[in-house]
């Protein structure tokens, strides 16, 4: 049988923008060089009435209408991410029922910061490739955000990407998954605490750089492959500054990481980053195409995924839906009032 591989993908992001000058107007400090250092352009801001559950939702469909699937035959669906609406009930039960692939499937929310979303694909990799269920869906999807005032509020913003990997009409197959994993605490956010904590610098190394470069490294000796060997890399982009930098070091240029780089244009999406940087890479790739993709999650761990392209991709429909680069591309821009509104910064009493 043909090797498990994706057969469909679908992103969304909300229309809403911010940009870094506009928080740092509200908190007297210089907004514009906080972008400059980070990288990012603008962020993403979610509509009052959009959370996990519809972003994962919304992407889903687009995948299933692309692939043209039939949701019924969707035997697993795993939601990634580190803002479920819900502390004890789960967004993945909501999506399933959405998108009409309830009953006869499993379902479950993973949690892992910001790769939840690859080990929610890896996890359907087993399914299929075992003969399981013929489709399982991954979804990485978040609403993060940060403290006001803090260095993450210039970054945490919100997407999704949903994946369905099967074994027909493969648009590109996985030749190697790889895992690296450590406890290291860079990030972490307790029960009842509203806004996530960090080790400020400590989390780009020992935790981000040490993390996706030693995965990477890994992925590339257990393939017999090197940098020049990938048409694109997708690192995963907690900001626009981290993925460059950790391409260079590991002998990647300019033009491979181009279309994988999605953060300084919509901010970090944290479980959905590097799903969305692999979407915006497969809207234009060509068969053959080999990718590599680097996830990573604070607390800490990397996955990475070696592909390549099929010539199924050039038959494949990605007319439906919405390029990535039209999310990043466009948007309507907030005033800093509007966004803590719609993201519930303002308290009121008790409430």
């Amino acid at each position: 049988m043909e090797p498990a591989g994706i057969v469909s993908y679908g992103a969304y992001v909300p229309r809403y923008r911010i940009t870094p000058e506009e928080i740092g107007k509200v908190w007297g400090t210089d907004g514009a060089a906080m972008g400059q250092g980070l990288n990012i352009v603008r962020k993403s801001v979610p509509a009052p009435d959009e959370d996990t559950i519809t972003i994962s939702t919304e992407a889903l469909r687009t995948a299933l209408i692309r692939g043209r699937i039939d949701p019924q035959e969707i035997g697993a669906l795993y939601i990634g991410s580190e803002s479920h609406p819900y502390a004890v009930k789960p967004s993945a039960t909501v999506v399933a029922q959405a998108v009409g692939a309830t009953p006869n499937l499993t379902a479950a929310d993973f949690e892992f910061a910001c790769k939840a979303g690859t080990a929610a694909i890896q996890t359907c990799l087993g399914l299929v490739g075992a003969g399981m269920v013929r489709y399982g869906v991954a979804i990485g999807s978040d609403t993060s955000q940060g403290a006001p005032g803090d260095a993450l509020e210039y970054s945490a913003s919100a997407g999704g990407a949903a994946l369905v990997i099967g074994r027909e009409r493969v648009i590109a197959r996985v030749l190697h998954t790889l895992s690296y994993t450590t406890d290291t605490p860079d990030f972490w956010r307790r029960e009842g605490q509203r806004y996530p904590s960090h080790g400020g610098r400590f989390t780009g190394e020992p935790a981000f750089f040490r993390h996706v470069t030693e995965c990477a490294r890994r992925i590339m000796e257990r393939a017999g492959t090197t940098p020049k060997d990938y048409a694109h890399v997708v690192f995963h982009q907690p900001n626009g500054k981290f993925p460059p930098r950790v391409g260079r070091q590991l002998g990647f240029n300019e033009e491979q990481m181009k279309r994988g780089l999605v953060t300084p244009y919509i901010g970090n999406t944290y479980s959905a980053a590097a799903l969305l940087g692999l979407a915006n890479v497969l809207d234009t790739a060509r068969p053959a195409d080999r990718i590599l993709v680097v996830g990573y999650g604070s607390g800490a761990g990397s996955d990475a995924f070696d592909l390549q392209t099929t010539e199924e991709i050039a038959h494949y429909d990605r007319s439906y839906g919405t390029a990535v680069e039209s999310y990043l591309r466009n948007g309507v821009e907030l005033p800093y009032a509007v966004y803590a509104k719609f993201r519930g910064k303002i308290h009121m009493g008790d409430s």
